[in-house]
């Protein structure tokens, strides 16, 4: 599979996948917010679709054994902030880091799949926002094991601060990966 994404079809198809997934889930980001996503639940409101925090997605694949690594460039603001407080399972299982340089977006899903593109983690970005509020973004959802493999290589030479060691935005690092 080889598949163009564009605009909403990054919720329908990138992001509806995360529910699915059995092992690990890595994500890389530049920006990250509070994020809402559409819920299965049953709606207390008539006529709009209950809706929940991404994160209660990831708590409750991390209550189901997943791994999830986050990867993005600085800390999120006060609302994804006040959603995170809710969900204690990620202080702890949750494995978080912060590189100011990150500017990739990517996506790895039991290191099968791989989402790479232009989409952050923000709902307009990729979230359930409206086609008048939306970004338009581009990218690609691929299971090529070339491209996979790539992309997996790139977040997780990030990860293990592989970079760290040359850079030269240290200043601007508030929780080195590496010395």
């Amino acid at each position: 599979m080889l598949k163009y994404i564009a605009d909403r079809d990054h919720y329908t198809e990138v992001l509806a996948r995360c529910e699915g997934v059995k092992h690990d889930l890595w994500i890389g980001t530049a920006d990250l917010k509070d994020l809402y996503v559409g819920t299965q639940a049953a709606s207390l409101r008539k006529g709009s679709e209950p809706v929940e925090p991404f994160l209660a997605v990831l708590d409750r694949l991390l209550r189901r054994g997943v791994d999830i690594r986050l990867l993005h460039a600085k800390e999120p603001g006060d609302n994804f902030r006040e959603d995170f407080d809710r969900y204690p399972g990620l202080w702890t299982r949750l494995e978080r880091r912060l590189c100011p340089r990150v500017h990739f977006k990517i996506m790895v899903f039991d290191c099968a799949v791989a989402y790479i593109g232009s989409a952050n983690l923000t709902g307009a970005g990729i979230g359930m926002k409206g086609e008048g509020n939306r970004n338009f973004e581009a990218g690609i959802l691929t299971d090529e094991p070339a491209l996979v493999d790539a992309a997996a290589d790139h977040l997780d030479s990030v990860w293990q601060g592989l970079h760290c060691r040359s850079c030269k935005r240290k200043d601007f690092c508030g929780d080195r990966i590496s010395q």
